[in-house]
C-alpha cells in the first residue's frame, strides 16, 4: 500500500452530505459511512482534523433572507456545525476509535474550546478531531474555516469532500459540456470564481501556502485514495 502524501490534513465535510437522502436532518447510515472512511484515514498513520458545514440543518445564509439578521443566522448555523461534529464524533468512537471535538464556542458542557495547543495534543495522542463551530465570526463559511484551522495547527492539506470529483468551469450537472481540471493554481480559482469554495478560502490558502484537495466523498474509502495520491480530484496550490 502507498504511504500517504501528507501526515497531518484537514478533512472539510459537506453539512448537506450527512443528509443522505433526506432533504434535511441527521442520515445515521451515512454518518457511520463517513466515520468509516475517517477511521481508515487515520489508520494510513495520518494525522486528522475534520471541518463540518452545518447546511443539513440550519444554512445562516437563508437564514437571514427570511428576516433574521446575518449575525444571527450564521450563528445558528455555527450551532449546526457543533451538532454535525457530536454525531460523527459519537459514530468514531462507537467503532472504537478516539475523537474529540473542540469548539469555537465556550460551552464547556458540550466540548473543549479549540485552541492550537488542544488540538495539537489530541492529534499527538490519535484521536481524529472535529472542529465545530466554525470560526467563531459571522460571515465566515466552513470552507474558510477549515483553510484557517489548517494553516493554525500545521496542516499540510486541506481535503475538500463535496458531491462532485473536482473543480469544473460550471455545474457539471446543469452544464454537460463543463471542463474538470486536474489542477489549478489558487489565483486561478479566485479568477475563475469556481463556486466549488468560497473566494476567502481560496485566498486564505493562497496567503499560507496550503494546497486544497476537491473530491467527490460519495465513494467509500474516498479519504484513504486521496492520501495515498491515488484517489480522483483537482489539487489547487501555488
Amino acid at each position: 500500500m502507498a504511504e500517504p502524501v501528507y501526515r497531518r490534513v484537514v478533512i472539510k465535510l459537506s453539512g448537506e452530505y450527512l443528509a443522505g437522502s433526506q432533504s434535511f436532518g441527521i442520515d445515521q447510515p451515512t454518518v457511520d459511512r463517513i466515520a468509516d472512511d475517517l477511521i481508515a484515514a487515520h489508520k494510513l498513520g495520518v494525522e486528522v482534523a475534520v471541518v463540518i458545514g452545518g447546511g443539513n440543518i440550519v444554512r445562516g445564509v437563508e437564514v437571514s433572507s427570511r428576516g433574521v439578521s446575518r449575525p444571527t443566522g450564521d450563528t445558528m448555523g455555527m450551532l449546526a456545525t457543533m451538532m454535525n461534529c457530536l454525531a460523527l464524533e459519537a459514530a468514531i468512537e462507537r467503532k472504537g476509535a478516539p475523537a474529540r471535538t473542540l469548539s469555537a464556542f465556550v460551552m464547556p458542557e458540550i466540548s473543549e474550546l479549540f485552541t492550537r495547543s488542544a488540538a495539537h495534543k489530541y492529534l499527538a495522542e490519535g484521536r481524529i478531531v472535529l472542529l465545530g463551530g466554525g470560526t467563531g465570526n459571522p460571515f465566515f463559511t466552513t470552507d474558510t474555516t477549515a483553510v484557517l484551522r489548517a494553516a493554525e495547527i500545521g496542516a499540510q492539506a486541506v481535503l475538500k469532500a463535496t458531491n462532485v470529483d473536482g473543480v469544473y468551469s460550471a455545474d457539471p450537472k446543469k452544464d454537460p459540456s463543463a471542463k474538470r481540471f486536474d489542477r489549478l493554481t489558487h489565483s486561478q480559482a479566485i479568477a475563475g470564481d469556481y463556486k466549488v469554495m468560497d473566494a476567502t478560502a481560496f485566498a486564505l490558502a493562497r496567503e499560507t501556502s496550503l494546497p486544497i484537495i476537491v473530491f467527490s466523498i460519495a465513494e467509500p474509502g474516498s479519504i484513504g485514495a486521496i492520501l495515498r495520491g491515488t484517489g480522483h480530484g483537482t489539487v489547487v496550490a501555488g
